[in-house]
């Protein structure tokens, strides 16, 4: 069977995260026949004007201009995809997603491509995969009144059709002194089980 991993790095510290460090170790345990790596640490470009022009313009209309806007969303839709499993790390910053993870949310939220309105609201069209959700914090709890984070990235899964989640915390870490240990015992409980 094949078991394509798309890791998700959203990490400004790049591979010297500890959800990237962690994201590493859960990916070794799944044992992938294939990891798609896409590492939005240097930053992503946001929705602009040019971008909705083009997302709004039935594909059959769209100029080079319109193609070229929606290229990079294209790309990133088109990784998930392929994936059977998604790792996403996300370290929480000021209690919210990152702004590289945002943007990625942006660019693959499409209508028609990744999720459908329907008379009975939108339904999501990636569904049969499952994901993985690498958090990180330094003083914020996980699963808390001011964790944005995991909360806003569980809904946009869902809202493209993807309801496998699993959460692997490595929160607090500030505070505590066990947090990576905590969450290396998260990811072989959730692989081993």
């Amino acid at each position: 069977m094949n078991n394509t991993v798309l890791l998700i790095a959203t990490s400004a510290q790049g591979q010297k995260a500890t959800s990237f460090q962690l994201a590493q170790e859960l990916i070794e345990k799944l044992s992938p026949t294939d990891v798609i790596t896409r590492d939005l640490s240097a930053g992503i470009p946001v929705v602009s004007t040019e971008w909705v022009e083009a997302n709004l313009t039935p594909a059959e209309q769209r100029t080079d201009t319109h193609r070229a806007a929606l290229a990079l969303s294209d790309s990133l839709i088109s990784e998930i995809q392929s994936a059977d499993t998604l790792v996403i790390t996300c370290p929480i910053y000021n209690f919210g997603l990152s702004s590289a993870l945002k943007a990625w949310v942006d660019q693959i939220c499409r209508a028609g491509i990744t999720f459908q309105y329907t008379e009975n609201g939108p339904v999501g069209l990636l569904e049969g995969k499952r994901a993985y959700i690498v958090i990180t914090s330094g003083g914020v709890p996980v699963g808390s009144a001011v964790d944005f984070a995991s909360p806003h990235l569980q809904q946009i899964l869902k809202f493209i059709g993807i309801s496998d989640i699993k959460i692997i915390a490595a929160d607090q870490q500030m505070t505590t002194q066990d947090a990576i240990e905590r969450a290396s015992a998260q990811i072989r409980d959730m692989v081993e089980a």
